[in-house]
């Protein structure tokens, strides 16, 4: 059966010519904007004179420090993703069998979260739950207290929390789609055998749903592996992963050899995690937002039943809905209640302000890098997911994993990258506006390829068959058949693409000039100042900035509405 799937397959692919076309401008994109930002950084931490100097190497390998930074990583990212997991999978569960009402609102909010700037995470809870946020308030009110009772600021705790936050949804949707698709006959036999619930789902569910866990949890360990912003803010300077290590060695200490050692660490650790995502992904063909698998939901019957889903929606609304809450009332609370102050203040440039322009205008600019940094991004992640899709099934994974290898790496690496590599012609785009939506359509159109490529691999090789015998040209197959069944996978790919623009922040941070600051460059710079104003400048900034990247999956869900209304 499978050989003849892979040789129906085989007919249907492209001539090799026009497949090995559709890699061109990604891979050209890559070598350009990627690989070579990436090797000159390495010649230039160990090849400084051109010569070999190994004594360098040798030393950062013997630093207990490097130890330590390399555990701290890989022990917050396993803790962080097995947490994830344990609260995220109930609530799989109780999406992929139940239907209650709002369950289409809450899907949509807990998405949010996910696409969320990681310094707007880090702003939310430091609103909520910091040493000046809403509940230590509130209790320091209430209580007569002199000082905060709550003290998560510059703890792994507090971290560790955020990580949750941000990655539920993607255990979610991936976990969740898989599970309403799965073909209930199967525990309905092993029922009917005398086999009890938690038999049928140790012995049936549990292992047709490793692959969506497996890939899920990868996914998670990657996120919090690389973790940047959540860590520098909610951790502070105790606490480094191999990101904020990579941000300190190459900006405040200049020590290029070890920001090269702990980039090239990660990007060979990630590597290898991505290349068993994507042969994990091919299996449970999910996407980060896809419509709901097709499964009948039912109705809670039982007291048990009703019990799971109303504690689940409580969790999620407690989990994601406050935070954003808090973030936004904070931005109108100051310290005499109520006020429009520190929206006002965007509008201003102080004298001793930390902008060379008014705040405001980092809207403006957030915008249209991440409308051009769409563009860009849309069209190599959708050539790239259509090689993957149509290749050699020995090598996809092998290419799927090396094209993602951006998501993989430091955001900060490539940001130093740029500084020191695009600063002469033909390249010399160190002073262009165009660096920016460079930088961040890299950042973006891995998210585009695992939008797109789900889509294009369930297609039915039937109807590119039927096309293909009545005389159709691959091109053709792909415009009447491939493209209008993968619309909305694209326009996904295109509203993940921007939110991820309007919230980088790694590479943000170097390849942002001065007087054209973007959304996460303004928070970051609020919340390194002290004073009520600026604190509360980076609460109403977030705000702005959360409303503006929410808006796209709201528009996102209208549309859909309008679809499923126009079919029935």
């Amino acid at each position: 059966m499978n050989g003849s799937t892979d040789e129906r397959a085989g007919r249907l692919r492209p001539p090799k010519i026009l497949h090995w076309a559709l890699l061109v401008l990604p891979l050209l994109f890559l070598v350009l904007f990627y690989f070579y930002p990436l090797a000159k950084i390495v010649t230039l931490s160990f090849l400084p004179d051109g010569s070999w100097q190994p004594d360098q190497l040798r030393r950062i390998f013997h630093s207990p420090v490097f130890g330590r930074i390399i555990w701290f990583t890989t022990w917050q990212a396993t803790l962080s993703t097995l947490l994830t997991l344990a609260v995220a999978l109930p609530g799989a569960y109780v999406f992929a069998r139940f239907t209650f009402p709002g369950k289409n609102l809450l899907q949509a909010l807990t998405t949010v979260p996910f696409v969320l700037p990681t310094v707007v995470t880090a702003a939310a809870f430091r609103a909520l739950l910091g040493n000046n946020g809403l509940v230590n308030s509130w209790l320091m009110t209430i209580l007569d207290l002199t000082t905060p009772p709550i003290k998560l600021d510059q703890t792994v705790s507090f971290f560790l929390l955020a990580h949750v936050f941000y990655n539920y949804a993607l255990v979610l949707r991936i976990v969740g789609g898989y599970w309403a698709g799965l073909d209930r006959s199967l525990s309905a036999a092993a029922r009917m055998l005398g086999a009890s619930p938690w038999q049928t789902f140790q012995r049936i569910t549990f292992p047709l749903l490793l692959p969506a866990i497996g890939s899920a949890a990868l996914l998670v360990f990657i996120f919090c592996f690389t973790s940047f912003g959540v860590v520098l803010i909610l951790g502070g300077p105790s606490y480094a992963t191999i990101e904020v290590e990579i941000y300190r060695q190459a900006v405040q200490l200049f020590n290029l050899p070890m920001a090269a050692v702990l980039s090239l660490i990660q990007i060979g650790i990630n590597f290898l995690l991505m290349y068993f995502y994507a042969r994990l992904d091919r299996k449970t063909k999910s996407g980060f937002y896809s419509d709901t698998a097709m499964g009948e939901a039912i109705q809670p019957g039982t007291g048990s039943q009703k019990l799971l889903v109303g504690s689940n929606v409580a969790f999620m609304l407690l989990l994601m809905v406050i935070p954003l809450l808090a973030l936004v009332i904070r931005s109108f609370v100051g310290e005499d209640g109520l006020t429009l102050a520190f929206y006002n203040a965007l509008f201003t440039s102080q004298a001793k302000s930390v902008f060379f322009v008014e705040p405001i205008s980092a809207v403006k600019n957030s915008v249209g890098f991440g409308l051009a940094a769409m563009v860009l991004a849309v069209i190599l992640g959708l050539l790239a997911a259509t090689f993957i899709a149509s290749g050699d099934s020995r090598q996809r994974s092998l290419w799927d994993a090396l094209i993602m290898l951006p998501l993989a790496t430091s955001a900060v690496t490539l940001g130093f990258g740029y500084i020191i590599t695009l600063n002469r012609p033909p390249l010399n785009l160190r002073d262009s506006l165009a660096l920016v939506p460079i930088a961040h359509a890299l950042v973006a159109f891995p998210f585009v390829i695992r939008c797109i490529l789900p889509s294009i691999r369930q297609i039915p090789h039937t109807l590119r068959e039927a096309a293909s015998l009545l005389g159709a040209s691959p091109l053709v197959v792909w415009r009447k058949i491939d493209l209008p069944l993968i619309t909305r996978a694209i326009l996904v790919g295109a509203v993940f693409a921007f939110s991820i623009s309007m919230g980088e922040f790694g590479a943000s941070a170097f390849v942002t000039r001065p007087h054209t600051p973007t959304m996460p460059v303004a928070i970051f710079r609020f919340l390194g100042q002290p004073g009520e104003m600026n604190y509360g400048q980076a609460m109403a900034m977030s705000t702005i900035l959360m409303l503006v990247t929410c808006s796209g999956f709201w528009l996102l869900g209208r549309l859909d509405s309008y679809r499923k209304g126009a079919l029935h």
